[in-house]
């Protein structure tokens, strides 16, 4: 699906550079020419919103660790010192801080995105599964970042979520072991978590490489869910049409972050965090960032600590299995309406558990907790496979621009007549 470069070289420098290593015919092709389906809309923004804050977050890192100590005695200090010391040191600290928060709000947001209109489906298995791996090495990354500044939230958040792994029969404790660097969270503990979070985030952009590389061999999705079968009618060309949508999906969503940056910094953050970790003092109720709350809240759903590691880990595993859940020929849930109803059950139950992760495991908390998490794998299980046998969906439309004619009205003849002359055309 990518698109026929129309690259010339002018120059002679140019030329014998291209003629040896074609990159810029490479990002004409996938950047420029590369067929968009022309009814794309900006929910399919935040590609780009991911791979600008991908790059943002290891700018800051690299900065920060510049003056951060990873050591047990030193750490807290540390970030103090770039708060108070650094120059703009608190901007950084800020922007790193709240851009993981963001880096969540928009992968969150792709993802459901994906679910609602199929784009899971064939061809695009491997092109989901990938996205999937980047979420997982995120939720890693940003587990070990939490750590770092060395609070009484990370400390103990560390010791809790590590202390997990003991579940596991047999190779739960050298596990444990392995981590901690010892026999509790401590200094080795502190130094393996800043390795791997320094390093994680470039396996992130390798997997980010490979997913890009996967979307243009089998071509974008787009709300009809119907793929690209005349190129001059149903699609445009990327450049100006896509990269002028997501630079203006990037500055609204730009807009946000700064208003958590520089007005409400420590909104998203817990103020235990601001103490000195102590491993003789608890904190009262230890609760993991937002983005977590979740998988945590179906963690603690389970009154066995083996099973709710379990289910915590397939709350995640289900999802590269999507593909094949869902047994239905259509993909856009523009199409069918059960499905769509269901999907919206689905989004609610996953705020539900965000909200029933940060509350205490007791009572009522807990009693939904358990009720949510059931249908959270309903859903995936049993929902799905049933949808495709027996629902019966809405015709979808022969092409895109069937559907964009539809959707429009005749009006929309002419745009689309006159956006045939301009875009690339497959021979």
């Amino acid at each position: 699906m990518s698109g026929h470069s129309t690259y010339v070289p002018k120059s002679p420098v140019m030329k014998w550079f291209e003629s040896r290593l074609p990159l810029f015919g490479l990002i004409h092709s996938s950047f420029v020419a590369y067929p968009t389906p022309r009814n794309l809309n900006y929910l399919w923004t935040f590609g780009g919103i991911l791979s600008f804050m991908l790059v943002a977050q290891i700018v800051t890192g690299i900065v920060l660790v510049m003056h951060y100590t990873p050591h047990a005695t030193m750490a807290f200090s540390s970030v103090e010192h770039i708060m108070r010391d650094v120059n703009y040191g608190w901007l950084l600290r800020y922007l790193h801080a709240n851009g993981a928060s963001m880096f969540f709000i928009a992968v969150y947001i792709h993802m459901f995105r994906g679910m609602y209109y199929g784009s899971y489906k064939a061809p695009r298995e491997v092109l989901w599964i990938l996205g999937v791996i980047i979420f997982l090495l995120m939720m890693a990354t940003a587990f070990m970042g939490y750590v770092l500044p060395w609070g009484q939230m990370s400390f103990w958040g560390a010791t809790v979520i590590t202390n997990l792994f003991s579940a596991l029969p047999i190779v739960g404790e050298p596990i444990v072991t392995w981590l901690w660097g010892g026999y509790s969270v401590d200094n080795p503990t502190l130094n393996r978590f800043f390795s791997l979070h320094y390093l994680l985030p470039f396996m992130i952009a390798g997997v980010v490489a490979l997913h890009v590389w996967a979307l243009h061999v089998v071509g974008q999705n787009n709300p009809t869910g119907v793929d690209i079968k005349n190129p001059a009618k149903d699609a445009v060309p990327f450049t100006p049409y896509a990269t002028v949508k997501d630079a203006f999906g990037l500055v609204c969503f730009l807009v946000v972050f700064a208003w958590f940056v520089f007005y409400v910094p420590n909104y998203l953050g817990h103020a235990d965090n601001y103490t000195e970790a102590n491993p003789a003092v608890t904190p009262a109720h230890i609760v993991p960032e937002w983005y977590f709350l979740p998988f945590y809240a179906i963690l603690r759903a389970i009154p066995n600590k083996l099973m709710g590691v379990i289910a915590m880990f397939s709350s995640i595993a289900v999802l590269v299995f999507l593909p094949w859940l869902d047994t239905s020929k259509v993909r856009s849930a523009v199409y069918r309406p059960l499905f769509k109803q269901f999907f919206w059950v689905f989004v609610a139950v996953c705020v539900g558990l965000g909200y029933l992760g940060a509350m205490p495991p007791e009572g009522g908390y807990v009693i939904a907790a358990r009720v949510l998490t059931a249908y959270y794998f309903i859903h995936f299980l049993v929902i799905l496979p049933l949808l495709g046998l027996f629902e019966t969906p809405r015709p979808v439309p022969a092409s895109i621009a069937d559907a964009v004619l539809a959707k429009h009205g005749g009006g929309a003849a002419a745009a689309v007549a006159m956006g045939a002359a301009s875009a690339p055309s497959k021979k």
